[in-house]
């Protein structure tokens, strides 16, 4: 176990509408710490939980030194306000990196999480397409929650159960309404689980394909992330659709944090501090306020900007009364940038 007494971590937090993950991360990639929480609606608060739980597994290997924060996701912005972030970026950019950083030659990466999905195109480790799919919830996570749930299983046994599966049965996959009505009329002609499960697994790629990536020039190294790429009946599928092998990396269900992480650590670098051990004057680059922030008095509000017909909603963060960050207009009028180092 490497001690991590006054080595460079960087943060990487990536919050979703399903979950809330956060990593450390230390120079050489491998991840000291990390946290995945459900996000139930409260994601300021389940941040607070998630640093204080990574801090404390940090702290148990030493006492490192922060030195870069980065966030992604759908509450990116609210992140970087609240703990302090370095680097805000969108999902392509994290999920994109984290894949080049575990598979360096990837051209295609299918992502799968709680309620989005996402295809991202890569050449010569550049991102040259992508699609993302946030309104429909068919062949997310979610929707897989809930299948499992109606047929009495443990989300953890869909892909054990859908590789049993010698006869998958055709399953309609391009609407969740129409695909439970399907998997219904399935069970009540006697069909297997296991047929029943496979079958689903074979739509939701489908759809995938179909819809998500249609268009798109597909091809290997394949790698798949986000939490449904633990279901091995997904992996399988996506194999027998692509002929192609599909990698699912270690730490797939944290692509996004961990590609936050990255992105912290290439920002810190391009700022020239690239050592792996640091006082804690250089600690002060960062934005970071620190793991416990469980005391700090924190509020957002939102107010229509009336300066145009547009009407934007800019919304405010304030910490301990004082107001951190601004965001939400089309235009720079309102903006504070919450990813702006220090001087």
């Amino acid at each position: 176990m490497v001690v991590l007494a006054g080595q460079h971590v960087y943060l990487g937090i990536d919050v979703g509408s399903v979950t809330t993950k956060i990593v450390g991360m230390l120079p050489d990639g491998e991840i000291a710490g990390a946290v995945c929480l459900e996000t139930l609606g409260q994601p300021a608060r389940q941040i607070m939980r998630g640093l204080t739980a990574v801090g404390e597994a940090l702290s148990r290997r030493g006492t490192p030194v922060v030195a870069g924060v980065g966030t992604t996701g759908s509450g990116r912005n609210l992140a970087a306000a609240l703990v302090g972030g370095d680097v805000v970026k969108n999902e392509i950019t994290a999920h994109a990196v984290a894949a080049l950083h575990q598979v360096p030659g990837v051209r295609t990466v299918l992502e799968i999480g709680g309620q989005d999905s996402k295809v991202i195109v890569l050449r010569d480790g550049v991102v040259v397409d992508f699609a993302m799919n946030t309104v429909c919830a068919a062949g997310t996570g979610s929707f897989l929650d809930r299948q499992a749930a109606r047929l009495g299983l443990d989300i953890r046994e869909f892909g054990r159960l859908a590789l049993r599966s010698t006869r998958p049965v055709r399953i309609a996959g391009r609407c969740t309404v129409f695909a439970e009505s399907d998997m219904v009329h399935k069970q009540q002609v006697g069909h297997s689980v296991e047929d029943i499960v496979a079958g689903l697994c074979r739509a939701l790629v489908r759809n995938y394909l179909n819809n998500l990536a249609k268009g798109k020039d597909l091809e290997p190294p394949f790698v798949f992330q986000g939490g449904v790429a633990a279901n091995a009946g997904m992996v399988r599928a996506f194999e027998e659709a692509l002929g192609h092998e599909v990698i699912v990396p270690e730490h797939h269900a944290l692509m996004g944090a961990y590609g936050a992480a990255i992105l912290a650590q290439e920002w810190r670098e391009g700022r020239g501090v690239s050592g792996r051990r640091s006082g804690r004057d250089e600690a002060a680059l960062t934005r970071f306020r620190g793991f416990d922030l469980r005391e700090r008095d924190f509020r957002t509000s939102a107010f229509d900007c009336d300066g145009c017909p547009n009407e934007c909603e800019i919304i405010e963060v304030f910490l301990d009364g004082a107001l951190v960050a601004r965001w939400g207009g089309r235009c720079r009028r309102w903006e504070r940038d919450t990813a702006v180092p220090p001087a």
